[in-house]
């Protein structure tokens, strides 16, 4: 492991680069490309030179070559050279035109908020980092020699035996390790599922990530927005659609669960109409007032494409994700996808799928379960004794909650918010533009992202930006 500490000058001397040109013998070359090399800041003062059997046989010339090289640059005063200490770019040695050679330095990066209450992150100061780095280790020490090589487009089979155990017992996903293709989140899935596997109109909820949407417009996918309700996404309004995007565990931004009538009923739509639904499963593990609502796809493995991954359970730093597809769609998916694994690390996947079959992945998302319902509570009681006049919905899953305004407020108490250095999500952010159910006032709250130590002060800043009764 490279020292930190240690000076980047202090840590040349094994590869420099010269070119050896122009009248003379090699000498006269040595000692020109060295003094351009200094002049034009390529090295700096005190940086340490290469030894002269290293830069000698760097540059195939005598050894003495650079000796007298170097002797005639120190009696110059370009470099310096001390028992010990080996030869320096002297410090007088000031690069020409330095001011207008050097870039500037970049401006400073603006400051960000104070508080951070957006949805869409976990604890990032709360990464298994231990566990995380044990299980790395012995899926380091156990891969086979292959794994260095190309990868397989539908991922390690070690990553998805894992994944089929898993997802059988903890969401209720039926499936094989056939059926799985690994990707890099559920952006890369729709990258891959459109226009390449479905096409047509896609039905989604009328409140969603405007992200999303713009990736599917991209794609040339119109999207139909379905109107919400307490039960969930209203999906007899499904007419022409093809496929229907769905958050049936907990829906985004809103809460709540798709009703098991409705879910019954867009399973029925699949089968007559010869479509698909697409599950985001993003959030399926948080539970805390009820029951784990198990995956749709359990109800019909051919009729439904479940997506999940690791950016909200463990950290979106990871990249790790997967779909777990009809048997028809797999190779459809794999061609688009392409034949050499361009996305997901290959000893990220390993140390993943030891993570999940060690049990460190049910331990970590016990903790954090537990952790989030714990910070969920601390906003309901900063609430209910500072504004018990806001009403919030759907906490009892995911790692966010909406908090419902009066009328006409939510644009003012996003702008509170800013004054008071916070960082939020109004609720209108999240709705399809061409949605024509009622668009009520309120704000999205993440109770995940900020650390222990700073949440009490982000639940106060809150409280002060939300309107008065």
């Amino acid at each position: 492991m490279v020292d930190s500490r240690v000076n980047p000058a202090e840590r040349i001397g094994a590869d420099l680069h010269l070119e050896l040109s122009g009248p003379g013998g090699r000498r006269a070359a040595l000692i020109r490309a060295l003094r351009e090399a200094i002049r034009s800041g390529r090295l700096a003062p005190g940086t340490r030179l290469p030894p002269y059997r290293s830069l000698a046989a760097d540059l195939a010339v005598a050894r003495n070559t650079v000796a007298d090289a170097y002797a005639e640059l120190v009696a110059e005063g370009w470099l310096t050279a001390r028992q010990g200490s080996g030869t320096r770019v002297a410090e007088r040695a000031e690069p020409l035109g330095t001011r207008a050679r050097v870039p500037k330095k970049a401006p400073p990066r603006a400051r960000g908020p104070r508080h951070d209450l957006r949805q869409g992150t976990p604890d990032a100061s709360s990464f298994p980092r231990a566990a995380w780095l044990a299980s790395y280790r012995r899926a380091l020490q156990a891969a086979p020699n292959e794994v260095f090589g190309p990868g397989d487009p539908a991922g390690r089979l070690e990553l998805r035996e894992a994944l089929t155990e898993y997802l059988a017992r903890a969401r209720g996903v039926r499936t094989e390790p056939g059926r799985i293709v690994i990707c890099s989140g559920f952006a890369h899935a729709l990258r891959l599922l459109f226009p390449a596997v479905l096409r047509g109109p896609l039905g989604v909820e009328s409140y969603g990530l405007a992200f999303h949407r713009g990736l599917l417009t991209a794609a040339g996918v119109r999207t139909v927005p379905l109107a919400l309700d307490e039960d969930g996404a209203q999906v007899d309004g499904l007419d022409r659609e093809r496929a229907v995007l769905l958050t049936p565990a907990h829906q985004f931004p809103t809460g709540g669960p798709l009703h098991p009538a409705r879910r019954a009923a867009v399973i029925d739509w699949a089968r007559a109409r010869g479509g698909v639904i697409l599950e985001d499963d993003y959030d399926g593990e948080f539970r805390y007032d009820r029951k784990p609502v198990g995956a749709v796809q359990g109800l019909d493995p051919e009729r439904v494409v479940h997506i999940g991954s690791v950016s909200k359970s463990l950290s979106p730093a990871l990249r790790l994700g997967w779909m777990v597809l009809p048997e028809r769609y797999v190779e459809d998916v794999l061609a688009a996808k392409g034949e050499r694994e361009a996305w997901a690390s290959v000893l990220d996947q390993l140390a993943l799928a030891d993570f999940v079959a060690s049990g460190s992945y049910d331990r970590h998302v016990r903790r954090m379960r537990q952790q989030y319902r714990s910070r969920r509570d601390r906003l309901v009681g900063a609430l209910a004794e500072h504004a018990p006049h806001v009403e919030v919905t759907g906490i009892a899953a995911g790692l966010h909650a909406v908090l419902r305004l009066p009328p006409g407020s939510e644009r003012s108490a996003v702008k509170a918010a800013a004054w008071q250095g916070l960082a939020l999500d109004g609720l209108a952010e999240f709705r399809h533009p061409e949605a024509v159910m009622a668009s009520p006032d309120g704000l999205v709250v993440g109770y995940a992202t900020p650390s222990d130590h700073a949440y009490g002060a982000a639940l106060e800043a809150l409280c002060a930006a939300l309107p008065p009764p």
